[in-house]
């Protein structure tokens, strides 16, 4: 039977761990797909359409996402880096590109207080994922 300190210690410990990831958690991007279409013209290939939410302060991890992807964003600022590229902060209305090779090092809401939103469209194979993260 456990000790009344160790239980204590313990109880401590999964509350901080809990507090710990839940706000990485809060931190993390909502992706919402808006549309997928077979080109039938690129055997092999789709285009997926989403929206992605940056809360203040959040962030990507470090991925990629072997297709080409274009960036539009609507709201807020974010900012976008790919590996060899500069970093870059876009505003509304202002783009982004990432090649098939492109490995996106930072990206980011540049803002910590306020959202930011905007719209990516990849062109990739069908079926493959739409990101894979970096270790």
């Amino acid at each position: 039977m456990y000790k009344k300190s160790t239980m204590k210690r313990m109880t401590i410990s999964l509350l901080l761990l809990w507090l710990m990831t839940s706000t990485v958690t809060a931190q993390e991007p909502n992706v919402t797909p808006l549309m997928s279409k077979d080109l039938k013209e690129f055997s092999g290939k789709e285009g997926l359409m989403m929206t992605v939410e940056y809360p203040p302060g959040g962030a990507d991890p470090v991925h990629v996402h072997n297709a080409y992807a274009f960036v539009y964003v609507l709201e807020g600022s974010v900012v976008m880096q790919v590996k060899g590229g500069k970093e870059v902060t876009l505003m509304p209305r202002e783009t982004f590109y990432e090649g098939p090779d492109d490995v996106h090092v930072v990206g980011r809401n540049a803002s910590s207080t306020k959202p930011a939103k905007f719209v990516v469209f990849l062109v990739k194979d069908k079926d493959a994922p739409a990101l894979i993260s970096v270790e």
